[in-house]
C-alpha cells in the first residue's frame, strides 16, 4: 500500500527564492552572506565563504538556514 505525498501550499516568499540569490543570515552572533546553493520545503542550504564557516564554526562552507532565518540581499 503506498500513500500519496502530503500536498503543502508553499508560501510567496519561498516560490520567489532562485538558485543563486544573495542572501544574509545570522549565525553565533556573526552576520553571514552567502548564495542559494538548493531550496527545500523548510529551508535553504547556502554556499558561504570558507573564512565565514571557520568564523562560526561549520563543518563545512555549505549550511542548511530556515526560511524564517535570513533576508534575502538587494
Amino acid at each position: 500500500m503506498a500513500f500519496q505525498p502530503n500536498e503543502k501550499e508553499v508560501s510567496e516568499f519561498v516560490q520567489a527564492r532562485r538558485i543563486g540569490e544573495w542572501i544574509q543570515f545570522t549565525r553565533n552572533g556573526v552576520e553571514v552572506p552567502g548564495t542559494i546553493f538548493k531550496i527545500l520545503e523548510n529551508s535553504v542550504i547556502v554556499e558561504i565563504s570558507p573564512e565565514d564557516a571557520k568564523e562560526i564554526g561549520a563543518a563545512s562552507n555549505l549550511t542548511v538556514i530556515s526560511h524564517k532565518k535570513y533576508k534575502i540581499m538587494e
